[in-house]
């Protein structure tokens, strides 16, 4: 995010640092700063802080407690918005994926350009002015972390004297041209802000606004949309139409939902000095409101996590800075983070606040403990049994530890078709067996089958434990099944007679990620011709071409010999066209016929 420390000034009435003392400060705290340029900065926000400090406000609330400077006026902190309804207005919601949304009415504006102010503040972060409504919506959403929209609200059916909004879900099919003129086809489902009359889809909520209702020289009436959206959804519409924009950017990082009352005051408040317009009315859908839970820490705990001791007063002063609510009972802190403080929710987020305002660079140093880690044991077990396997000709395999269904099911899971924990590795080993069949020509013998195994960690509602399964048994080991519970009997079981080999590595190959191609050749020779003499000549002959070549038949007659070769043939840099492939396979067969051999 780029940040200006004139628009940071605006916050505090003592004079700032240098941009450069700036930068370290949030570096050393907070944030990395990866360019300092004049007087802007990129600054790095990790996706832990993104809700709060994706914004100017955001960035200066943290540089008042890293610098422990207050700030002149915090608009966070004032009283929650109050504003009239009006019955100009129905707006209806989808709440699984609008978690909360303002509507307004704003008449009797004049569009023209911005103040000089604005204009100054949008360029030093490299944007475009574009006009005082366009203007006003851009610079609070880099102003305050609230992304809003404006459309004009003569280009949107009105039922009578009433503006009907559905923000939605799209349909099969359903288009939108944005702003920029370009149209998009939308995966269905897409969040979309549409005329509740028409029923026609206006903009893509949380992304990009509609060419259709789009702000003009000649628009004076404005519909004003504030809202706060399901943050996942956001993020997979956007990488799925590869529209990445500012608002975007901070809805996928679920920003609270009530930032959205101070978004539309501050809305209504510049709309009305800029631009001459008048707020008829607000109607605000808050179907679940939320509230950050309190969290306990004690002094001790926190010394425990860090490694060091912080006198209560110090741990206090901490969570003055920072503005947090919190009461102290003996020892225990009970604290309540401000509202747009998300990323407060258990203990350790309390301890990592104390030591990062305190500064890292007081922790004492510590000699490291040479002791090695306990359960050692267990695990040259699990290894020893891996070793064992290999030598059985099986291969190791990882899959992921997310399914469809378990006993076990995620709170916040990374996809949506898979939000439990495997209760078994049956599922994940089939199907990186099946994918093996499949490449078998490449890296085993025509005779051979692939021979899988996995070790990994499977989730029953009985608790969580470590499990081997295997594609097929082993026969040296006797009785021992497919698929058995690591307990240490059995690693002391499967290990006991177990003397590892040794093993010279050959020389590392470039693998290909293109496909290859399966051809197999037999002919007619001598009886005196080895089977590695006819190999060298068909290696010689295929050239680079060959990734691999297996002898799988030989059948000897009347002073005769018959060879049946499988040759793979695949590129490093390409896939291979069947010209390619038919003339290899033609200069193998030449080769032999030279040789006096009979290609059958």
């Amino acid at each position: 995010m780029k940040v200006s420390r004139a628009w940071l000034q605006k916050y505090f009435e003592t004079e700032l640092p240098p941009a450069e003392k700036i930068a370290e400060a949030l570096t050393l705290h907070v944030a990395e700063v990866e360019e300092v340029e004049q007087d802007s900065m990129e600054v790095k926000v990790l996706p832990d802080r993104a809700a709060y400090m994706l914004c100017h406000r955001g960035i200066a609330k943290e540089l008042s407690a890293i610098l422990d400077i207050p700030m002149k006026k915090d608009p966070l902190r004032e009283a929650p918005p109050q504003f009239s309804t009006t019955d100009k207005l129905e707006v209806r919601i989808d709440e699984s994926a609008c978690l909360r949304h303002m509507a307004a009415l704003v008449t009797g504006v004049k569009v023209g350009p911005s103040p000089a102010w604005m204009k100054e503040a949008l360029e030093a972060v490299g944007q475009r002015s574009i006009n005082n409504i366009v203007d006003i919506t851009n610079y609070l959403t880099l102003d305050m972390g609230q992304p809003m929209h404006a459309f004009d609200a003569r280009k949107i059916s009105w039922s009578g004297d009433i503006l009907k909004i559905d923000i939605r879900r799209s349909e099969e099919n359903e288009k939108v041209r944005i702003l920029s003129g370009e149209e998009y086809l939308l995966p269905a489902g897409t969040l979309v802000i549409a005329d509740g009359t028409s029923g026609e889809a206006l903009d893509i909520a949380g992304i990009k606004g509609g060419f259709a209702s789009g702000i003009t020289d000649e628009t004076t009436d404005l519909f004003i949309s504030v809202g706060n959206y399901d943050g996942p959804l956001i993020r997979r519409t956007a990488q799925a139409l590869k529209l990445f924009t500012d608002a975007s950017t901070r809805y996928q990082n679920k920003p609270s939902p009530e930032l959205v009352a101070y978004g539309m005051q501050r809305a209504a408040k510049l709309f009305a000095d800029l631009a001459g317009g008048a707020l008829s009315g607000v109607i605000d859908l808050y179907p679940h409101p939320e509230k950050n839970p309190a969290v306990s820490v004690t002094a001790r705990d926190i010394a425990k996590r860090v490694g060091m001791e912080y006198p209560e007063e110090e741990i206090r002063h901490v969570f003055t800075r920072l503005g947090f609510d919190f009461r102290v009972e003996a020892d225990l802190f009970t604290v309540t983070a401000p509202f747009e403080r998300r990323d407060i929710s258990i203990p350790e987020d309390l301890t990592e606040e104390v030591a990062r305002l305190i500064g890292y660079d007081a922790l004492p140093e510590a000699v490291l403990s040479a002791s090695s880690p306990g359960d050692q044991d267990r695990f040259r077990g699990i290894e020893r049994m891996k070793d064992m396997l290999v030598e059985q000709g099986f291969m190791e395999v990882s899959t992921q530890s997310f399914a469809e269904a378990g006993d076990v099911y995620l709170a916040n899971p990374l996809d949506k078709t898979r939000p439990a924990l495997r209760t078994a590795l049956t599922r994940g080993l089939t199907e990186a067996l099946e994918k093996a069949r499949q490449y078998a020509p490449l890296l085993l013998g025509p005779a051979e089958t692939p021979k899988l195994f996995e070790v990994g960690s499977v989730f029953p509602k009985e608790g969580e434990y470590m499990e081997l399964e295997m594609s097929e048994a082993v026969e040296a080991w006797g009785n021992v099944p497919t698929k058995d519970n690591l307990s240490a009997a059995n690693l002391e079981e499967y290990g006991k007679d177990y003397t590892p080999r040794r093993y010279r590595l050959g020389p590392y190959h470039p693998f290909s990620v293109y496909p290859f191609a399966i051809r197999d050749i037999a002919f007619w020779c001598p009886a005196s011709v080895a089977d590695g003499e006819a190999e060298t000549l068909i290696r010689n002959v295929a050239g680079p071409l060959l990734a691999r070549l297996d002898l799988f038949d030989t059948f000897k007659k009347d002073m005769r010999v018959s060879y049946a070769f499988r040759l793979v043939l695949q590129a490093l840099d390409r896939t291979l066209t069947e010209e390619e492939i038919s003339g290899t396979m033609g200069k193998v067969e030449d080769a032999l016929r030279r040789s006096g051999w009979e290609v059958r």
